[in-house]
């Protein structure tokens, strides 16, 4: 009878363990772009190497919301501040891959989600003219608005998510930050991918 009511407690005991996990959001949702490409899927999938842990977790880059008023700080922008995932900020002297694209064309932006949230919203922001690319992310180095925002109202997407925007009128090359902002957490997922205009 003893044995039992052991195995029953510590059954128990995970599963509140596991509850409380899954009630503090940060094991329910998961997601990163792949159109275009960000720096954490470039890592998972070998095309940029020395990246750390964010090769085996590109779905991880997790960080508190409110941005740009909150939210990561400077420098520690593209990992979502996650200390863990410090290779993203690493601008690696401006030699992160780009995707190509065209100033003013309508782009469609595509998130792989493994674990879809709750979402208020997706925002998405890009660098000013002049940046520089050698140092990493700042807000100053960002436009101060979005050039996009892709309302969601509460709602679950799907595994794969896309969504088009008329991209903003610019040349050279440039960063495309994306903020997948979470309605019922405090956090909010950033995706960093290098652009050629």
């Amino acid at each position: 009878m003893r044995k039992r009511i052991g195995v029953t407690l510590v059954g128990l005991a995970v599963a509140v363990a596991g509850g409380a996990v899954l009630a503090t959001g940060s094991a329910a949702g998961h997601g990163y772009t792949d159109t275009p490409i960000s720096r954490q899927r470039l890592c998972a999938d070998g095309t940029v190497a020395d990246c750390g842990e964010i090769r085996w977790e590109p779905q991880s880059v997790e960080g508190p919301k409110g941005f740009p008023s909150g939210g990561p700080a400077d420098g520690t922008i593209c990992a979502g501040g996650n200390s863990r995932f410090a290779q993203l900020d690493d601008p690696r002297g401006g030699s992160w891959p780009t995707t190509p694209v065209r100033t003013g064309q309508e782009h469609t932006f595509r998130w792989r989600f493994t674990a879809p949230h709750a979402t208020t919203d997706f925002r998405y922001y890009i660098t000013r003219d002049g940046w520089n690319p050698g140092r990493p992310l700042t807000r100053d180095a960002l436009e101060s608005v979005p050039f996009l925002t892709v309302p969601y109202r509460g709602q679950r997407p799907p595994t794969v998510f896309s969504h088009t925007g008329r991209l903003p009128s610019k040349s050279g090359r440039h960063l495309i930050l994306a903020v997948w902002t979470i309605s019922d957490t405090p956090n909010a997922f950033y995706a960093c991918s290098d652009v050629q205009f």
